[in-house]
């Protein structure tokens, strides 16, 4: 089987790395949660982190053939979309994102998105299995943080795992998103992904400790086993249960969750224009976190 090769980069904004896996031999790729950059406070989005992985892509001459994400992310807006429209490509995520459609398409008060993921060009299930030019990939349902996360375990020598699980000196991803469970994503970790060979390479999703030493993204099972706070080889499944959602409960919403999750349930598309020819993104008040007071005023 062909090793793949993978160049990270990562987005300062949000902590994010994004990935393209391309096959030596044929010059097909992927490319793994890519980020818009998005200034909140002007409303404004950009492609500069975008346009570095096109610049890749064609400076390589390589063909891209899928736009992946693990899932739907809520701490950045997706470049998918942007991405088909330079360099083509399929864009591809977990099937269960029809749960997270269904859930923010009635929280935003939208009726353009399907709830079924059409607007995706490929919904993998569980065990579903495709080729990056000559390197074979598998997927695996790893929920808890999301119902729809995903893991791309690429020629059964490495996976890139999402929002499940962090560097060593870290520990996991939070679960108290909707319908997020800390005792699914125990599972995920422990019995699919720890049980990768110990020598599989884990690539990350984020590192939200850039400057000690220095962005990090890539790992082992071996050492995840070994050294995690939250999932190392001992923990059990109820004094996991206990931390994470005892950490949960004091964690701030993420940032961009809410301009994000409106973007990337659109497989990265804008919303529609209104009248005028402006698009927005809704601020829904009062549905993230608790305290909330009466706004009948």
């Amino acid at each position: 089987m062909t090793s793949p090769t993978v160049q990270p980069f990562f987005h300062d904004q949000s902590d994010t790395f994004s990935y393209v896996v391309s096959c030596p031999e044929t010059r097909q790729c992927a490319i793994i949660d890519a980020c818009l950059d998005f200034a909140y406070n002007a409303g404004r989005i950009r492609t500069e982190s975008a346009d570095k992985i096109v610049a890749y892509v064609e400076d390589n001459g390589l063909t891209v053939q899928w736009i992946l994400e693990t899932h739907a992310h809520a701490d950045h807006l997706s470049a998918a979309a942007y991405l088909k429209s330079k360099l083509g490509g399929k864009i591809a995520i977990g099937e269960h994102v029809k749960e997270v459609q269904q859930f923010f398409k009635g929280l935003y008060n939208v009726d353009d998105v399907s709830g079924d993921g059409r607007e995706f060009d490929r919904l993998f299930a569980d065990g579903d299995t495709f080729q990056i030019g000559n390197v074979p990939v598998r997927v695996m349902h790893t929920p808890g943080h999301t119902p729809a996360c995903i893991t791309y375990v690429v020629n059964e020598e490495c996976a890139f795992v999402g929002d499940t699980v962090f560097m060593p000196d870290y520990g996991t991803a939070r679960c108290d998103f909707p319908n997020g469970s800390s005792r699914q994503l125990y599972r995920s970790i422990r019995d699919k992904i720890l049980a990768l060979p110990e020598d599989t390479k884990l690539y990350m999703c984020h590192d939200y400790r850039p400057n000690a030493p220095g962005p990090r993204y890539v790992t082992t099972v071996k050492e995840e086993r070994e050294r995690n706070p939250l999932v190392h080889d001992g923990t059990s499944e109820d004094q996991f249960v206990k931390i994470r959602d005892g950490i949960d409960r004091v964690l701030p919403a993420p940032q961009y969750i809410l301009p994000s999750l409106q973007v990337n349930i659109r497989a990265g598309h804008m919303p529609p224009p209104e009248a005028g020819g402006k698009r927005y993104l809704k601020l829904p008040l009062n549905v993230l976190g608790s305290n909330n007071v009466d706004l009948d005023f």
